[in-house]
């Protein structure tokens, strides 16, 4: 409380001087209560003003995000640790290169179009009456290095925009160039999973053929080996029978060398004289026969 008071003496000095007192807000209130309720309800009135200004400039460019920050920083609650909305990428419009369009916004409800215009009057014209702001030398040199300033930016700010742009727009499209260059590995990458996984479903079709070439292939070793132990048998089997014939040929050969001998053995010299001589008397027997056939 004493700590109030004293920022209310401060602000409002015409609480102690017409009075008389100093003492503490004890004796201010006691002896000019009226003056002390009012200027502790201007105090009020202005802080409410100031948190309503701050809340409304929330969503607005840089000004109102650094007074909602130095509102928040004042702030003991637990909503002080809550997460800070993200900052625009662009400030707010303003009017006049310094005056932002939200206060403008703000007065126009309690005093009309005009009224920005006439409070900003007042407060110079205010200032200037009661000297609160003397015009010296330092206004003439803030007006001319303002003046230079403003010349300045409106004489290269363009060509600087421009350029700074360019830069943003190259890291951009550095930055594009990455992302797309990762998305198309990415893409390459999902396209060669999806690929395998094809790959693996098929692999079951894969086996069955292999499992089936396997079979095959141990049908047709199967059978040529069947095929050549046939052939070896037939072979053995006609082997033998080429051999059984051979004992019969030469047995016959033998039996028929056998009777020859025993037959020229047997024929004496005159069983061979009459034996010519019948063959020959055949012989001109049916020469005979032959010719009487040929003059028939």
């Amino acid at each position: 409380m004493n700590k109030s008071c004293s920022v209310i003496s401060r602000s409002f000095p015409s609480l102690r001087h017409p009075c008389g007192f100093a003492e503490g807000h004890r004796e201010a209130e006691t002896r000019c209560p009226a003056k002390y309720k009012s200027a502790l309800h201007s105090s009020n009135m202005l802080s409410r003003l100031v948190f309503l200004s701050a809340g409304s400039l929330k969503g607005s460019g840089p000004i109102g995000a650094g007074l909602v920050q130095a509102s928040r920083s004042l702030q003991t609650s637990s909503q002080s640790l809550a997460p800070v909305p993200p900052l625009p990428e662009k400030g707010g419009k303003v009017r006049y290169g310094l005056i932002p369009e939200e206060l403008f916004q703000l007065l126009y409800p309690k005093t009309g179009v005009t009224g920005p215009y006439m409070l900003g009057t007042g407060l110079l014209v205010y200032l200037l009456s009661k000297e609160i702001y003397v015009i010296n030398h330092e206004t003439f040199a803030a007006a001319s290095i303002g003046a230079v300033i403003i010349y300045g930016v409106k004489k290269f700010g363009p060509s600087v925009a421009a350029f700074a742009d360019k830069l943003n727009e190259e890291k951009v499209s550095k930055a594009q160039e990455v992302k797309d260059l990762a998305m198309s590995s990415l893409a390459q990458a999902v396209e060669d999973e999806k690929k395998e996984q094809w790959r693996v479903e098929g692999r079951s079709m894969l086996f069955d053929a292999k499992r089936n070439n396997v079979a095959m292939l141990l049908e047709t070793n199967y059978r040529e080996r069947l095929h050549m132990v046939t052939n070896e048998v037939k072979r053995r089997l006609d082997y033998q029978i080429a051999l059984q014939n051979l004992h019969r040929r030469m047995e016959q050969e033998h039996m028929i060398n056998w009777v020859e001998k025993s037959v020229i053995g047997s024929i004496t010299p005159q069983q061979e004289k009459e034996s010519i001589a019948k063959c020959i008397a055949d012989l001109k027997a049916l020469a005979k026969t032959t010719q009487a056939k040929a003059t028939l």
